[in-house]
């Protein structure tokens, strides 16, 4: 192995963040809106839309991911072997981002099949982007120290992804349809796919891998398999991956449900007004007919501002605990800080089952107290995979950067299809009708449960498996130092 573990630049991290910022318009998007898409928007029933989500997630966490894997650790170009993925799927990935969105008037089998093919496309293209993209944070340098600080300016990009996402999406959606949901959604998603495309490209121009495998090193995809079965941190990080997506996806996808069902609107406008949001919305509203923007006004109504409100409060308090991640991380090792952290979150996504329905700013503190707490860990869990690609490769002589992180990427898509089929399931199984003016008081117990006990238990189970991954602050230190020590000896 041959390593440059020189400083990476500001300009390096910042470009390679960008691509996270891409994928996560795309990605957050599928998380907190696919299911209410399909049910409020293209009016699929529930059960079917779950059926989908499950389904195609699978397919891509066992088919496209695992496929894309073994390409990409056998590929070798003048620009390496990751970063050619990221230009080459960056124009399909818009493409097919705007498709799934789009709504076409094809009749209730139509739209079934529609739905099936477009998330399907884009579930494959988008493992053929993010698996090399995820991979590349393992090559980019073999300082374990600036992974960490690279995974804080991902994640931080992330998190920008999220706050536009599940803040800005539905007041773009009604700015961009003009009071029209459904060409909102496809006109947000344009402007999505031509932000993403862009990043993509800066991420492919401004990034270079360094780490790569010495010349000698003869791979096949048998040795690469057993490797990863002798491996116990990368079965535990498989684990802790699914378990943390299925919360993921559970709870962004329900909190819409949430605010549009459980919590009281004149409570929600009452709580608004206290903080001043209308004075501060109509001061904007104000500028923007002044400056002839007549139709970019944000909408005022309580529901759409306090969600969104709602979830930049929580996202803004995540990216002030991406701030303390690292330290915390160089101090007491990454396994130990990423097991307390979650712990502590979830305790504040359990008190939204007991919340009553006209107390906002109990909704709204607790929000915002779970994303700083679980915004420690934010930047741990991939940081830590990259830790476990170097186990490997201490422990076996060998590298395997792109089938480590395809594994861990099949945990996450299996965490996204089974907390994605989770909304529309349990929705369909509290018997949910997008129809109805008012749910039955079942349905809405039914959504306070899935943001609340149902989320917190992969949460805590995820914890509770952090016991078996052997990978301390000790032993970070030994693998760095042994591995840079080879390296030395032994140049590409």
């Amino acid at each position: 192995m041959s390593s440059n573990s020189e400083i990476l630049s500001v300009r390096e991290k910042i470009g390679y963040s960008l691509g996270d910022l891409s994928a996560n318009l795309i990605f957050q998007t599928l998380m907190t809106f696919l299911a209410y898409f399909y049910t409020d928007i293209y009016r699929i029933p529930a059960a079917t839309a779950a059926t989908i989500i499950f389904v195609v997630g699978l397919l891509g966490a066992f088919v496209f991911t695992p496929l894309v894997a073994v390409l990409a650790d056998r590929t070798n170009s003048r620009w390496g072997k990751f970063r050619p993925w990221i230009l080459w799927t960056a124009i399909p990935f818009g493409v097919l981002s705007l498709l799934a969105f789009s709504t076409p008037d094809l009749g209730p089998q139509g739209k079934v099949i529609y739905a099936a093919g477009t998330y399907t496309l884009l579930v494959l293209v988008y493992a053929a982007n993010n698996l090399p993209y995820s991979a590349l944070s393992g090559v980019l340098t073999g300082n374990m120290g600036e992974r960490n600080s690279l995974s804080a300016y991902r994640f931080v990009a992330v998190m920008v992804a999220q706050l536009v996402v599940q803040a800005l999406l539905l007041p773009l959606v009604n700015i961009l349809g003009d009071g029209d949901r459904v060409q909102g959604f496809q006109n947000t998603m344009l402007l999505f796919a031509v932000v993403g495309t862009v990043f993509f490209l800066i991420t492919f121009f401004t990034t270079r891998e360094r780490v790569v495998p010495a010349q000698e090193q003869k791979s096949s995809i048998g040795r690469d398999l057993a490797d990863l079965a002798a491996n116990r941190p990368w079965l535990v990080m498989l684990l802790v991956t699914i378990l943390v997506f299925t919360t993921l996806a559970l709870k962004g996808g329900t909190y819409v449900y949430y605010f549009e069902n459980y919590l009281e609107e004149p409570a929600m406008a009452r709580f608004l007004d206290s903080i001043g949001f209308y004075g501060i919305l109509g001061g904007i509203n104000s500028a923007l007919v002044g400056m002839g923007l007549a139709g970019f006004e944000l909408p005022s109504d309580a529901t759409t501002s306090a969600f969104g409100l709602f979830n930049a409060g929580g996202i803004i308090l995540m990216v002030v605990g991406i701030g303390f991640s690292r330290k915390l991380a160089d101090r007491f090792g990454k396994r130990d800080v990423f097991g307390v952290f979650l712990v502590i979150s979830t305790l504040f996504m359990l008190a939204f089952y007991v919340i009553p329905p006209d107390r906002i700013g109990l909704v709204f503190g607790a929000q915002i107290l779970h994303g700083f707490f679980y915004g420690i860990t934010i930047p741990l869990l991939w940081a830590m995979v990259a830790d476990v690609a170097d186990y490997s490769e201490w422990k076996n002589h060998r590298r395997a950067t792109a089938i480590i992180f395809s594994a861990i990427l099949c945990g996450l898509k299996v965490g996204l299809s089974v907390g994605g089929a989770l909304v529309a399931g349990i929705l369909a199984h509290y018997g949910y009708n997008a129809d109805l003016p008012a749910q039955e008081p079942d349905t809405v117990n039914g959504i306070r449960l899935a943001v609340s006990l149902y989320c917190s238990v992969p949460f805590l189970v995820a914890a509770a498996l952090l016991f078996f991954y052997k990978i301390n602050k000790p032993m970070e230190s030994q693998i760095e130092s042994d591995l840079a020590a080879r390296r030395v000896a032994k140049p590409a």
